[in-house]
């Protein structure tokens, strides 16, 4: 039964390791869409809910709508990577619990798409913001969308004294 178990779990790894291997391109935006999911998340967890309508000066989006707009984006960049037409309502949202369930959702979404995405379906092309790109094309620019959001996070989490995420664990 053991042994049954353990040569379950090596084909499941091998035909994961497999499937990567024949999608270098669509496995690679995977791993960069991942590493900035979970720093975003941790930082919505991490900044308190008081400081969710900071902002650092009177012209800019507070936390928690920089929070709504990740979500918001996310919806409207993995649609048009799937060849459907999404929006999203966090960018009018204020609780930090509501934000953050929009912002799991949008991940959720995005999750499917970032998952089901192979080299091949990935250059296929599709209209962003009245351009034709490359689905894989759509989706590194979300992470790249992703990575400026999550940059902006952090200073607001360090000038509050939080240490960001990605930070976390250094001296």
């Amino acid at each position: 039964m053991k042994l049954l178990s353990i040569l379950a779990i090596a084909a499941a790894f091998g035909a994961g390791f497999a499937l990567a291997q024949d999608n270098p391109f669509s496995a690679d935006a995977k791993t960069s869409y991942t590493g900035i999911k979970n720093n975003i998340l941790k930082a919505a967890d991490k900044m308190p809910e008081a400081n969710y309508s900071f902002r650092t000066v009177p012209e800019v989006r507070t936390y928690g709508e920089i929070i709504g707009h990740i979500a918001d984006t996310q919806l409207l960049l993995c649609g048009m990577a799937k060849g459907e037409q999404k929006s999203g309502t966090a960018g009018k949202m204020t609780s930090k619990a509501d934000l953050i369930a929009a912002l799991r959702a949008s991940f959720e979404y995005c999750d499917a798409i970032y998952n089901s995405m192979t080299d091949t379906t990935g250059a296929a092309k599709v209209k962003m913001f009245g351009r034709d790109m490359t689905k894989l094309g759509v989706l590194n620019f979300n992470t790249m969308h992703d990575n400026e959001m999550y940059g902006t996070a952090v200073a607001y989490l360090r000038i509050k004294g939080i240490v960001p995420p990605s930070s976390e664990g250094r001296p």
